[in-house]
């Protein structure tokens, strides 16, 4: 069975008495609601159940005033036929006031909607719309006609709208699969904000200038003609323009005061309202103020353009000072990340809304948002709107009343077993229809040094819902806390460590001591490398990460053969952290570390402490040929030519043998973060991979033996004074 996690509802978040109370009142103001963390998108003063969509804590309306449809499902109403006729807001006043009268309260109750959202029955459970959810629904014309309802969809809508409301926020970065009708969705908001909004600004952007003006001319355009004469002002110009559509002339307000006195209607003052789209490129809007800003197909800007070149400019068009005045609807799928893709997927981590300045916004400005394929894949949403996960044991109708067999998760892995000796068809299919945001950012495989397929299949095996794996996290500590007896690895969520394997009580913390000196006990069973840092802090508080990783050997040992059964990937606050870290991870496995000595600091604080028997020494020189402070701390250096083929072809050979799928299965290393640094690995730049050296390192001290230098005889020939003879024909003849 298939186990959503894109959102939840939190029972219980706010006290029932402090809930009911403020309800009572209609206390509850739309916005960012600092006592509860929580964003409030009701605008009635009440709020009812609170969502957490990718860790966004958003409370909707109190659920009041129920629609049920006859089909128990959405159902767009039909626009009567009176008011269809009527084209402009001046037609509208040329009416009788009885013919106003008996339409007013619809009009009216459009408005609200619009203002406030729409509750109706979906398959008899009570569902809430946004406004801009039911304009796009109720008022928007698509190139299939009106847009069914999605579960996913709502669920877009209700986070658009915590970004709308929380002032914190400048919106969306939005990852999404292919045809997911991000592009219609937005062009509806484009039209639904202009359209009541005076003295604005409205910008669209695309992977291009053509295509931004494709979505300006085939999508904006269209659902603004469509829109009913109450809602949509006097165009200024064209009925379709190509590169701008201005609303001019005010849109009027209904109100029942002003029919009920027989007035003419209230004018809104000066609308003066434009929408209009630019050319690709890094000051695309520079200098402007926008509203709001669609940019659409982001993850798909190609050099010379660069999508993060270009939101650090089109970001101040949102904001006066330090008070955001407008916001993005970012949305898009990922090329790859030598086409766009990196600068993307940088913009989407630095979205994310756990990670915030002491201003409480995230770096980007952004609030992230991922939508798994398989909510939003055509032609495997039922008639409700809801996704068939699972194949379902009888066919189910579509919205369109097609049979639906199986379900999308069995179609997707169908589609990747055909495509498993297509590696990049395969990777192009993952960033198409994306399950993971490791499948949106896949890589093209003719990038790496390693092979690719095997580390992507070993990837999404790791990733399968299926598959249950033993990786836990937790930190080592000295017993009773005094050094140098006995440690002891303790599970914790906040720990440094992931390991996948404990040895035996009998076989943990072996280690002997030798001349004072403490050396492991369990050397034949497998060993560790490491890529360590020398110091605390910098200046820019960046640096790279200390590496720790644990191999085994082959051995008669009761343990997984080959197997990385430790990832550590940290950096504490300082670096004595760090090297007791390593220190008593080794002594807990009594296995030897191959460690990098050119920040030698790791291996001084291993013999100051008595641990040098530890360290070992590199393997691809004899004892004698090791200068005096290999030989004082240990460790092998990384600037050496050779040294770094050895370990780059360390990697490659283990990934052929033990990684992704095999003729006995799939390989069990488990360890998402040092397989995706293989797949990014560069051994002309090593700097940025910490997870590649410190494994590699592990490889090469598990296999010393290939590294050892072999002793050259030289054979000189001895002369025994014996005659040799040739024999050949009738007469021997002595050789000379």
């Amino acid at each position: 069975m298939y186990n959503q996690n894109l959102y939840k509802i939190l029972d219980n978040y706010i006290k029932p008495k402090i809930l009911k109370r403020n309800n009572r009142y209609k206390k509850w103001e739309y916005g960012y609601n600092e006592d509860h963390d929580i964003i409030i998108i009701s605008k009635t003063g009440e709020i009812g159940e609170i969502y957490e969509i990718q860790n966004l804590k958003i409370a909707l309306p109190k659920e009041e005033r129920v629609h049920k449809f006859e089909n128990d499902r959405w159902t767009k109403t039909e626009y009567p036929k009176p008011l269809s006729r009527i084209k402009t807001v001046f037609h509208w006043r040329e009416y009788p006031e009885d013919f106003k009268e008996k339409w007013f309260g619809y009009i009216d109750e459009e408005f609200k909607k619009r203002e406030e959202g729409f509750w109706f029955y979906n398959k008899g459970k009570p569902t809430y719309l946004t406004g801009t959810h039911y304009m796009y629904l109720q008022w928007s014309k698509i190139d299939v006609g009106p847009p069914d309802f999605r579960e996913a969809n709502r669920l877009f809508f209700l986070f658009w709208e915590a970004c709308k409301a929380d002032t914190r926020c400048y919106g969306i970065c939005y990852l999404k699969n292919r045809r997911s009708g991000f592009s219609f969705m937005a062009s509806g908001e484009v039209i639904n904000l202009a359209t009541i909004s005076s003295d604005s600004r409205y910008g669209v952007l695309s992977k291009t200038g053509q295509d931004a003006k494709k979505m300006f001319t085939d999508k904006v355009v269209p659902i603004s003609v469509n829109y009913p004469f109450f809602f949509k002002p006097i165009q200024d110009g064209m009925d379709r323009p190509k590169t701008e559509l201005a609303y001019r002339v005010p849109a009027s307000k209904f109100t029942r005061r002003s029919i009920e006195a027989g007035s003419e209607m209230i004018d809104l003052e000066g609308l003066d309202t434009t929408i209009d789209w630019k050319n690709t490129g890094d000051n695309s809007y520079d200098g402007e103020k926008l509203k709001l800003l669609v940019h659409d197909e982001s993850g798909k800007w190609e050099r010379p353009n660069n999508i993060l070149n270009n939101w650090r400019v089109t970001k101040t068009t949102l904001r006066l000072g330090s008070r955001i005045i407008g916001k993005c609807m970012m949305g898009s799928t990922s090329n790859a990340l030598d086409k766009g893709g990196r600068n993307f997927k940088k913009l989407y981590d630095d979205s994310d809304v756990t990670k915030r300045n002491a201003n409480g916004q995230t770096r980007s400005g952004l609030y992230s948002l991922f939508i798994p394929m398989e909510w939003n894949y055509e032609g495997y949403i039922d008639a409700y709107g809801i996704p068939v996960f699972d194949t379902p044991k009888q066919s189910v109708k579509g919205p369109h009343g097609a049979d639906i067999k199986i379900g999308v998760v069995e179609y997707w892995d169908n589609e990747v077993e055909g495509l498993k000796d297509d590696q990049d068809g395969l990777n192009e299919f993952y960033r198409q229809f994306p399950r993971t945001t490791k499948h949106a950012f896949r890589d093209e495989s003719k990038e790496s040094l390693f092979n690719l397929t095997k580390i992507y299949q070993q990837i999404d095996y790791n990733e399968d819902i299926k598959n249950s794996l033993s990786v836990t996290k937790g930190s080592f500590m000295w017993e009773n806390s005094e050094q140098d007896t006995r440690v002891v690895f303790v599970p914790n969520k906040q720990g440094r460590f992931f390991v996948s394997w404990v040895p035996g009580e009998s076989l943990q913390n072996r280690r002997f001591i030798k001349n004072g000196v403490n050396y492991p006990g369990n050397e034949h069973m497998g060993a560790f490398g490491c890529d360590p840092y020398d110091i605390s802090g910098t200046v820019d508080k960046r640096g790279s990460n200390g590496s720790l990783h644990g191999l085994t050997k082959f051995s008669m040992e009761n343990h997984p053969a080959n197997h990385f059964f430790l990832e550590y990937i940290a950096r504490p606050q300082t670096a004595e952290i760090f090297f007791e870290d390593v220190l008593m991870a080794c002594v807990f496995y009594g296995m030897p570390i191959l460690a990098e000595n050119n920040k030698p600091r790791l291996l001084y604080y291993f013999k100051r402490r008595g641990y040098r028997g530890f360290a070992m020494n590199r393997p691809d020189k004899r004892r004698n040929k090791l200068s005096v402070t290999e030989r004082e701390i240990g460790g092998i250096p990384n600037s050496s030519e050779d040294i770094k083929q050895a370990h780059a072809a360390a990697i490659e050979t283990y990934i052929e043998h033990y990684v992704g799928l095999k003729e006995t299965g799939y390989g069990d290393m488990y360890f998402q973060r040092t397989l995706e640094d293989w797949a990014r690995f560069n051994i002309n730049n090593r700097t940025t991979h910490d997870a590649s050296i410190s494994s590699g390192l592990a490889l090469m001290a598990c296999n010393k033996h290939r590294y050892t230098p072999t002793k050259t005889i030289i054979r000189e020939s001895v002369d025994l004074g014996i005659t040799r003879y040739d024999n050949k024909g009738y007469t021997s003849k002595i050789i000379s």
